[in-house]
């Protein structure tokens, strides 16, 4: 019997940082829909670019297929896909009706774009852990690394990040990808994060296929130095299990997973 073709879930894949990661794709169009274009984006430039949020699709659809997996294993069920989560404005009724029937804790890959809002915050507040981005010290090098969409800027993401650390009671870790054009900022980015107070620091660089080249293990090794004392782990020291996913080799790729 061939594997499901899910609209709206995929995985489990494997996470350095999650275990076995179930994903679930709160916007699922054909085009990618965020409020960043990142240069080192996997799923490569952003097709729709906006920052206001809106119901891509109802959260029963997401519940309906869930209840339809087979015996799995799963560390979490993670909100991700297709482009920015937070941009999905049900994202917190999905939380919620992902933690009404299934066990797993729930985590939340989020640029951070629309953390100074407050009903995002809310949503965030739901989910067992928040993996937030951060890759930039300037408001300069955010718009030449993250792209970001009109009215969004450096300040406002890192005072949403504070924000949101200071009342979240979940586990809340900062992502940092460092490509080229960061890497020689990264004491000034270890100094911002130490300043939010986050559980964990993940340093990371695009070992999956995209426009630019990721760092080397000797340059992780070196910009690592800068976290000490911030809980930071490295993607080339992690390892990833051994997972096979329920869904297709065609849904995979359209989120940019294999």
């Amino acid at each position: 019997m061939g594997k499901k073709k899910y609209r709206y879930i995929y995985g489990p894949v494997p996470s350095w940082r999650l275990g076995s990661s179930l994903g679930i794709d709160p916007i699922s169009r054909a085009e990618k829909i965020c409020s960043f274009n990142c240069i080192y984006c996997q799923l490569g430039k952003t097709a729709v670019k906006v920052k206001k949020r809106e119901v891509f699709i109802p959260a029963e659809r997401v519940v309906e297929e869930l209840k339809s997996l087979p015996p799995v294993n799963i560390d979490y069920i993670t909100f991700s896909g297709r482009g920015e989560p937070t941009l999905a404005k049900n994202l917190g009724e999905m939380i919620a009706e992902v933690k009404r029937i299934r066990k797993e804790p729930v985590a939340v890959l989020t640029n951070a774009s629309l953390l100074h809002e407050k009903e995002v915050r809310k949503d965030l507040s739901q989910a067992d852990f928040v993996i937030a981005k951060l890759d930039a010290s300037s408001e300069g090098l955010f718009k030449k690394v993250n792209g970001p969409v009109g009215g969004i800027n450096l300040s406002k993401v890192i005072e949403g990040i504070k924000k949101f650390s200071r009342a979240y009671r979940g586990k809340l870790a900062l992502q940092i990808m460092f490509v080229k054009e960061n890497e020689k900022y990264a004491e000034e980015i270890a100094q911002f994060a130490g300043k939010i107070g986050a559980d964990e620091v993940q340093l990371n660089t695009p070992l999956r296929p995209c426009a630019v080249k990721p760092l080397s293990k000797k340059k992780m090794e070196k910009i690592e130095k800068y976290f000490k004392g911030l809980n930071a782990i490295s993607v080339y020291k992690c390892a990833r299990k051994k997972v096979k996913p329920v869904s297709r080799k065609d849904t995979l790729k359209r989120r940019g997973k294999v």
